[in-house]
């Protein structure tokens, strides 16, 4: 079991504008690989992830991926 001295926490949700015209649009994927390799070329490494679906104005939810790092 590995132990961390400090924690680092990133959300990163959907598009806005994807789930209000199409209704959903899905995470990110490029951004959330792209935000995975410059925290891992500073040493962190995934913890825990978890997915979350809030209400996203009246008629809408969005996804949102919620990655928390440790080093």
């Amino acid at each position: 079991m590995n132990t961390y001295t400090e924690y680092k926490v990133v959300h990163i949700a959907e598009g806005g504008c994807g789930t209000i015209f199409l209704g959903s649009s899905g995470l990110p994927l490029k951004k959330v690989e792209a935000e995975l390799n410059a925290l891992a070329s500073e040493g962190w490494q995934l913890v825990f992830q978890v997915l979350e679906q809030k209400r996203f104005w009246l008629f809408w939810s969005r996804e949102a991926a919620i990655i928390t790092m440790g080093r």
